[in-house]
């Protein structure tokens, strides 16, 4: 099972936010479980649970893990393909973000719709490198900060850009025929206290 993977696909985009299929991927992600075992979990007869699982399957987002006898039936037992699913704005595509419509550093808009790119292309990178079978070179950092003042917040961000910049000119080789571009996306923004997450209604469709 992979920790997070990225649904680019419209039609698994909203396979996967329907509300019960949503509280069944939750529950397969904690292990494998069959229509029966489900059934009891989730309140629904046994034959709606199939019905949503083979939704799912169909889409990529659960698999067969296994199978066993139960007396005279053979139940299969199905698993999350992941433990968490992100939505790329592929899915979407035709309204996803384009942060090359206007450039602001100071929009919060424009930050989310950076995000919204580097969901979109390392979902793809992945998607691709899994394909190929071969390994995706990446890197992040994260961390947190307290500024004493909103001065010392616009200080920070000027060093910052004067920072990043100067790694640029001095690692930047635009004329390397064998190189390969890379894109470099850095944040700041205030930290969102963690809040917990309610219970999903399962509506039955």
């Amino acid at each position: 099972m992979l920790d997070v993977t990225v649904i680019e696909d419209a039609a698994a985009a909203a396979v996967s936010l329907d509300s019960v299929r949503a509280r069944l991927l939750a529950e397969l992600a904690a292990g494998p479980a069959s229509a029966a075992m489900l059934a009891g979990k989730v309140g629904l007869p046994r034959q709606k649970v199939n019905y949503h699982l083979k939704t799912l399957e169909r889409h990529g987002l659960v698999e067969l893990a296994g199978e066993r006898r139960k007396g005279n039936v053979t139940e299969r037992l199905m698993r999350a393909t992941a433990a968490s699913y992100v939505i790329s704005p592929l899915a979407l595509a035709a309204v996803q973000p384009d942060p090359d419509r206007f450039r602001d550093q100071l929009s919060a808009r424009w930050l989310l719709a950076l995000g919204a790119r580097l969901v979109r292309d390392v979902g793809s990178l992945i998607t691709g490198a899994a394909k190929a079978r071969k390994r995706l070179a990446t890197y992040a950092l994260d961390g947190e900060v307290r500024f004493a003042s909103a001065a010392d917040r616009a200080a920070f961000v000027q060093e910052l850009t004067a920072g990043v910049s100067a790694l640029v000119r001095k690692y930047g080789a635009p004329d390397a025929e064998e190189g390969r571009d890379h894109r470099i996306v850095v944040a700041l923004h205030p930290t969102v206290k963690d809040q917990p997450v309610p219970p999903t209604p399962l509506v039955e469709k």
